[in-house]
């Protein structure tokens, strides 16, 4: 047994020593915050070996202090840290998680240090944080431990590797120091205000096992000073801190922090948390996919009479998992019914989406988009596990009856994989979108005061931020402005929020001082302006879920419009994919916009470019599926006749082509002003 109060007595020597021969220059990359936890406690940027003896000093030899610049001076030298770990994690990682600490998927912070006893103790201690909505930080053997037992670990796992010695936990603290001053409004150099902010706000734990250094041990007793309660689940004992069985860690810790939450199992044999909801499954990962332009897919929630829904049924009509081919693709369709007193039918499609989330939830499942372009894989991994497609009817309802017991009284999901039957339920599916496409289409921007706000999305892609109004639906094509509103009501404190206009900054472009101050904040900093209504200035962010993308080709002075479906080359040497790799992922591209297919027939597309005039070329699939409407919006807008004039694949494959075709039609776009 390893007396604390010896160790820390050694380890502060240790340090103090160690600052003593501290030489050279070091720094953190991206970064506002210097050496976060030196810079908060003193308020002065620390970046040599002098100034860190003077934070050091100034401290009262504070050990964070002390292990913050020895560590910052290692790293420096050594570079950035190997696979898997982190090492110091970036302001804008940082923002990232922060929105996770405020939408309920994150209900605290753990660090968790050392070696356990044995793999699997490793393993059932982070799968009990995981699930109980907890990101955690890891430091030293804890790390090989966990890959030992075939854990994996990463940030979008919410198991963040920081380094391979427990020292590395310096850059939780670092973390809780820019939170501080990021969200918290404290004052780099009021370290009083820091570490009461911390005691009162940060719900943040530490879990030791075996293999702490002297040092190490100084520098974990000093996260008491943060309030934070360190729980030994090894050899240490004394000076408060709290000896525990690595069993009873997580909920000992929670209970301290007053941490509260109820995790009911979903009986299924894969593991369901939101920390998992931020993975991938690779296509050498999966076993079977379904969607993703590879086969027919769709999701779809209705409400229904109490008596024609069975809570709980699930349904798998066609094949299920034993008797698919490794590797295929195979066509799905969700149908989930609902009843409740309080459910609404306009409530439909703000529920729908909350089968992205749920699906993700699973281990071994993953969710891309919306309606019917939705991509889902399930890996090898879990289909070893004995998951099915019923498991996956099994997780989304038990999910819906979780996350909306005062709104749903009953639900049953038929999971259809038979070719035929998804076709055909596609159908009746696309006539609902269209129903509910309907409802907002007659509403104009001009009628509204405020708009909505989509983040949905910041799983795959944290700074994007869709604006919603009732003229521009949301880039995937799902979201009207109603069903943002909708939302709201139902989940204040959801991805879908108010987003008041304020003072019009530039009526043609579509800019609003509120939407550039919510848009800001949304994105962490990265967009300080958004445009709604043009694609040369100021566009809005992309994630990937668009439906198509609008670009621009300045050799014909218009736009083309590429699907997401189109699988061939466009007149921009690109094809959609190559598109969205290029703007995806949160990325603000002026000449490149993901927009919805509806947004293309809306009298705000191109508004600032001159409107729907410059539509040059666009996949004959999507041409035809819009034709009526798009016939119609030409008509309105004084060009009758342009609908033959804008090019399809058939007609024009490469700019030349197009530049001829155009040239030969009399393209109104050629006699327009030109845009560059």
């Amino acid at each position: 047994m390893i007396h604390v109060e010896n160790a820390i007595i050694l380890g502060k020597e240790s340090l103090k020593e160690r600052m003593k021969h501290l030489s050279g220059t070091f720094s953190y990359e991206e970064t506002a915050y210097h050496l976060p936890v030196s810079y908060a406690l003193t308020g002065n940027a620390v970046h040599s070996a002098d100034e860190a003896r003077a934070a050091f000093q100034s401290t009262g030899e504070n050990p964070l202090v002390a292990v913050e610049c020895l560590t910052a001076a290692a790293e420096t030298t050594a570079g950035k840290a190997p696979p898997p770990y982190t090492g110091f994690l970036p302001d804008a990682v940082l923002r990232t998680l922060g929105y996770s600490l405020v939408d309920g998927s994150i209900l605290g912070l753990a660090a968790v240090a050392g070696t356990p006893q044995s793999p699997d103790a490793a393993s059932a201690l982070c799968r009990e944080l995981q699930e109980k909505y907890m990101l955690t930080f890891l430091s030293g053997g804890i790390v090989d431990s966990l890959r030992g037992a075939g854990v994996r670990v990463g940030p979008e796992l919410r198991l963040v590797p920081l380094g391979e010695s427990p020292s590395s936990a310096i850059h939780f603290i670092d973390i809780l120091a820019r939170v501080a001053m990021m969200f918290g409004g404290v004052t780099p150099g009021d370290g009083e205000r820091l570490l009461s902010y911390a005691r009162e706000r940060a719900r943040a734990i530490a879990i030791v096992f075996p293999g702490l250094t002297d040092e190490e041990t100084a520098l974990f007793d000093a996260f008491r000073l943060l309030g934070i309660p360190i729980l030994s689940a090894g050899e240490y004992e004394g000076n408060e801190w709290i000896r525990v069985s690595p069993s009873e860690a997580v909920r000992t810790g929670m209970d301290l922090k007053g941490i509260k939450v109820s995790v009911t199992a979903i009986p299924i044999p894969m593991a369901c948390s939101p920390a998992f909801e931020g993975k991938s499954i690779r296509k050498e990962e999966m076993f079977v996919e379904f969607g993703g332009g590879r086969s027919t897919a769709f999701e779809l929630l209705r409400s229904r009479p109490a008596s024609e829904v069975e809570d709980g049924r699930i349904r798998v009509i066609g094949p299920e998992i034993g008797e698919m081919r490794q590797g295929s693709a195979v066509p799905l369709g969700i149908i989930v019914e609902v009843a409740g007193k309080a459910m609404k039918k306009e409530y439909e499609p703000v529920l729908e989406r909350r089968i992205h989330n749920f699906v993700n939830y699973g281990e071994g499942t993953w969710h891309v988009a919306q309606r019917d372009i939705i991509w889902v894989r399930i890996s090898k991994e879990a289909v070893s596990h004995g998951v099915k497609i019923e498991h996956l009817g099994k997780l989304i309802a038990a999910k819906f009856r979780m996350d909306f017991p005062d709104l749903l009284d009953a639900v049953q999901v038929t999971l259809i994989t038979d070719e035929q039957g998804v076709i055909s339920a596609k159908r009746e599916a696309e006539e609902i979108y269209a129903e509910r496409d309907d409802r907002i289409r007659g509403m104009r921007d001009t009628d509204v005061d405020c708009f909505y706000s989509c983040t949905l999305c910041q799983t795959f892609a944290p700074n994007h931020v869709c604006i919603i109004t009732p003229e521009r639906p949301a880039l995937c094509g799902a979201i009207t402005w109603l069903d943002g509103k909708i939302a709201y009501e139902i989940a204040p404190s959801g991805a879908n929020q108010p987003v008041p206009k304020g003072k019009v900054i530039d009526a043609e472009r579509g800019e609003f001082e509120g939407v550039n101050r919510f848009v800001k904040k949304a994105s962490h900093g990265e967009v300080d302006r958004c445009s709604l209504y043009s694609v040369m200035e100021y566009p809005m962010t992309c994630c990937g879920c668009f439906e198509c993308i609008a670009v621009l080709l300045p050799e014909v002075n218009g736009f083309m419009v590429v699907n997401r479906e189109f699988r061939g080359d466009t007149p921009s040497g690109m094809s959609f994919s190559t598109l969205a790799g290029t703007i995806g992922g949160g990325a603000q591209t002026p000449g490149f916009a993901g927009i919805s297919k509806a947004f293309i027939v809306s009298d705000r597309f191109l508004q600032a470019e001159g409107g729907i005039g410059r539509l040059v070329w666009m996949p004959s699939m999507l041409r035809e599926e819009l034709r009526e409407r798009l016939v119609q919006k030409l008509e309105e807008r004084g060009l009758a006749g342009m609908f033959e004039k804008i090019a399809d694949e058939n007609v024009a494959e490469t700019i030349e082509d197009l530049t001829a075709f155009l040239a030969g039609v009399n393209h109104p776009a050629l006699g327009m002003k030109q845009l560059l």
